[in-house]
């Protein structure tokens, strides 16, 4: 248990110069006045600068930390992904200017339960069921507690640093994946790295507030563990195991599980033959919907922009798969012949690739490696099959990479939670569906 809601500290955005205005009565040690809007720029010497006042850090808390709201212009979202863009953006709390690396780094200390209330309406809409974003308030929370806990009992977590594991190309084989990291300045940053923080700018409905006040306090617990909860846009059907897409570590509450109402039968995906065929089809799942209402209400419209969740296609021509291998990965591997699963994981997302090409064969993996290597942001997910077709001289000229699902698959599928709720499953149900040998229990 823990005796109080925590406070924590969140990294927004970092820049040269960042513009800031405020609404509301902000105090600052340093500056006794300062007008509604400021301009802080980092100086030479390693310190922010706000007019003539330059310091390591500078401090601006609210008055009334409900009313009170600071807004940031030009908030870079969804970086490095086909999404990504620009955003102003509001928030609460106080606001933690540090000069680091020549860059203002912009920090928003909030509570805990106020911090949720955005990230449930950024992740998902704020309109979105009630019982869909009281599964994600507790998977939110979940997650953020137990990087939190890592924290505070080692101080620096290996298990929770950004891991990479390579192995040089030149042995045949590249074996890379990212997992989130802790920071240094912050407990958490503010986009998909971490989980999605957009202030009070999302925060457009009573029912968010209404799903995080419910659930305040509690979280998915693993015996005497707060869950690690990991969750992605779509599943494709089945969701994934922990070690398909990070460290080689088996967690029991992330399994692969069906997203359809037994959530039992799932068909050997790692097989290549039964997965080929499950990816060209479209079973029964939770996530399978061409509900365009639901969807226009669970999503906030830039995922919107993607409506293809659950299978998917995208074709390359033998030119422009071969420049974007050479691009993403560095390495030449001449014109490519063919792509081949080397093992899939239990959602049928392939963990080792092997690409062979008419000068260089390179295994590569795991999933986000795969999906990177793939599309100039993030291919959709790795659960794909190849299709090759005008064949010249035993080189295809064209590929059609077929897939299934959004996201690494692990944990909670929000499309498949979202008709979940719409079908009127409760939000515990939602948790106890998808994450398994786990228990809700209230922390404070």
């Amino acid at each position: 248990m823990i005796d109080k809601e925590p406070r924590i500290k969140v990294g927004i955005m970092s820049s040269e110069s960042i513009e800031v205005e405020f609404g509301g009565n902000f105090s600052c040690a340093q500056l006794s006045d300062f007008p509604a809007k400021i301009k802080a720029k980092a100086t030479k010497d390693g310190e922010v600068c706000i007019g003539p006042v330059s310091a390591d850090s500078i401090l601006f808390v609210p008055g009334d930390e409900e009313s009170d709201w600071f807004e940031l212009i030009d908030v870079a979202i969804g970086i490095g992904y086909h999404w990504e863009r620009r955003q102003r953006q509001r928030f609460r709390g106080s606001l933690m200017l540090i000069a680091d690396g020549g860059m203002v780094v912009v920090i928003n200390e909030i509570g805990v339960e106020a911090y949720l209330q955005s990230v449930i309406s950024s992740e998902m809409s704020a309109s979105s069921p009630v019982e869909l974003l009281k599964a994600h308030s507790v998977i939110s929370r979940s997650w953020l507690l137990a990087q939190m806990s890592h924290k505070a009992k080692d101080g620096s977590d290996s298990s929770n640093k950004q891991t990479q594991h390579n192995t040089e190309p030149d042995d045949g084989i590249l074996i890379r994946w990212w997992d989130r990291e802790d920071h240094d300045l912050f407990d958490v940053c503010a986009d998909d790295h971490c989980q999605r923080y957009q202030g009070i700018t999302r925060l457009v409905s009573a029912t968010a507030t209404e799903a995080v006040c419910s659930t305040r306090g509690q979280v998915l617990m693993s015996g005497k563990e707060i869950v690690d909860a990991r969750f992605s846009k779509c599943c494709g059907g089945v969701s994934e195991e922990f070690e398909a897409c990070w460290d080689d570590i088996h967690r029991p509450y992330l399994e692969a599980v069906a997203c359809n109402p037994n959530g039992t039968h799932i068909p050997d995906l790692t097989n290549e033959a039964i997965a080929t065929e499950w990816i060209l089809s479209r079973p029964e799942a939770f996530c399978n919907t061409d509900d365009s209402n639901l969807i226009s209400i669970a999503l906030n419209d830039y995922d919107q922009e993607t409506r293809d969740f659950y299978r998917w296609s995208v074709t390359y021509s033998q030119h422009d798969l071969s420049s974007l291998l050479a691009k993403r990965i560095g390495i030449d591997f001449g014109d490519i012949v063919d792509l081949v699963p080397i093992s899939r994981g239990k959602s049928g997302r392939i963990v080792r690739l092997k690409i062979i090409g008419t000068k260089r064969t390179l295994i590569i993996g795991k999933e986000l490696m795969i999906r990177r290597a793939l599309s100039s942001s993030h291919l959709y997910s790795s659960a794909f099959v190849v299709q090759k077709s005008d064949i010249v001289n035993n080189i295809p000229q064209q590929f059609t990479i077929v897939g299934a699902g959004w996201g690494h698959g692990v944990g909670l599928c929000q499309i498949g939670a979202a008709v979940m709720a719409q079908k009127g499953y409760g939000y515990k149900e939602i948790l106890l569906h998808y994450y398994r040998n786990v228990k809700i229990e209230r922390m404070y």
